[in-house]
């Protein structure tokens, strides 16, 4: 599947920082482009909680922003 916007929500934001809220039956949100519809709102240290492969074997994950280029997005698992 593909990044459905409606998926998207915001949890909190302030100081310039969001915190997303995100789900997906997919299994994976770190491909190539996946949040690219989304780079006009999403900011480098903004951080994603996502629900994915809610279908199959669901799991919680923590993604940090890591580059956005204006049209491009990428994210990484988060990692303390």
């Amino acid at each position: 599947m593909a990044f459905e916007s409606k998926e998207l929500s915001v949890l909190a934001y302030a100081n310039n920082f969001t915190l997303w809220h995100y789900t997906t039956t997919d299994s994976a949100v770190t491909g190539a482009g996946y949040f690219n519809n989304a780079a006009s709102m999403m900011r480098v240290n903004d951080l994603v909680i996502a629900n994915i492969d809610t279908d199959g074997t669901p799991s919680t994950v923590f993604y940090v922003v890591t580059a956005n280029s204006g049209s491009v997005v990428t994210i990484a698992a988060f990692t303390a």
